[in-house]
């Protein structure tokens, strides 16, 4: 494959986000022998920060610096990148909000193809690659041929690709700002940030919690998972439909229209573990899932699975701990 591989940093604050080496590694999985470019636009001394960040996993950054990408505007954001990037290029984005509102009219744009939500890539060869996404809450598994000779747009499912945490690239920054072309404002305009309520317990710097979904099956029975999480020094979160049910207040929501958390350790009860859920756990952390259905996906990305019903299960593990 002769084609340049790009990855569009996500970044905040300075820091880039967790998905910035979760892409190096997709890179290098689409093909062993590319040398991925990190995409990084902003503005300012954020700007700079995060590009240098990207290049301790990059060997070549290329940064984009106007007020006007001071918020990421995917209107924007394609504008500038149809005019940065070569024809032919492959373009990876992480599978959240903004890549998913950028990517699709970016691929329009350069005239390639599109696939969303990837979750492995396998079988170069000719200029095809086969990708390979989830269907059915990740119950089947698809592998879809695509030929990328006229390059390709994908996003990749956040914690698809292990991290590659190695930090060694001590890669150079390389300012395109010059090529990125008339960067006004299009009929889309950023307003605010509204930023989620923290709730009495801010899960956000929890470093243990007991994630409980679905499988708890009613409100009266979270009373077993407030004792695990006191036995084990832990802090409760949930899943969308406990939030959705009214038991456990918004604050609590793990996932992408919840809070991202970083723990040490994540124990996920009854959850089933779509994408919308495990995009809002980062860090890499050790994960226990418990749930009865043997083919639900958190058991892919589990650390320790038990195929058990919570109902019976917590209240004997949160015994075992008490005799510890």
């Amino acid at each position: 494959m002769a084609q340049q591989v790009f990855a569009y940093i996500l970044h905040k604050d300075g820091a880039a986000d967790d998905t910035a080496l979760e892409l190096t590694a997709a890179a290098r999985k689409l093909d062993p022998n590319t040398e991925p470019v990190a995409l990084v636009l902003g503005t300012g001394a954020d700007l700079d920060k995060a590009a240098n960040e990207a290049a301790a996993s990059y060997k070549e950054v290329w940064k984009i610096d106007n007020p006007a990408l001071s918020y990421p505007n995917a209107e924007i954001v394609r504008k500038v990148l149809v005019n940065v990037i070569p024809k032919g290029s492959i373009v990876l984005a992480p599978h959240e909000h903004f890549g998913m509102d950028l990517s699709p009219g970016l691929s329009i744009k350069l005239d390639a193809a599109y696939a969303p939500d990837v979750v492995d890539f396998q079988g170069l060869a000719d200029n095809e690659i086969t990708l390979i996404r989830e269907e059915f809450a990740g119950q089947v598994s698809t592998h879809v041929a695509c030929d990328v000779s006229g390059g390709a747009v994908f996003t990749i499912r956040a914690g698809s690709f292990p991290p590659d945490e190695s930090k060694s690239a001590a890669g150079s920054v390389t300012d395109k700002s010059g090529e990125a072309g008339d960067v006004a404002e299009t009929g889309r305009r950023f307003i605010e940030v509204l930023e989620a309520e923290v709730g009495d317990v801010d899960i956000t710097k929890s470093e243990v919690l007991v994630s409980v979904g679905r499988g708890i099956e009613d409100q009266d029975n979270l009373e077993i998972i407030t004792e695990l999480a006191e036995a084990m020094g832990a802090d409760v979160s949930c899943s969308r439909p406990i939030v959705d049910a009214k038991w456990l207040e918004k604050s609590r929501q793990v996932g992408t229209s919840g809070q991202t958390v970083k723990p040490k350790v994540y124990m996920a009860l009854g959850i089933s573990g779509s994408f919308q859920h495990m995009g809002g756990v980062k860090g890499n952390p050790f994960i226990i899932a418990v749930n009865k259905n043997p083919k639900a996906p958190i058991f892919q990305a589990a650390d320790v699975g038990v195929v058990a019903d919570i109902l019976e299960f917590v209240p004997e593990l949160t015994e075992k701990i008490g005799e510890m």
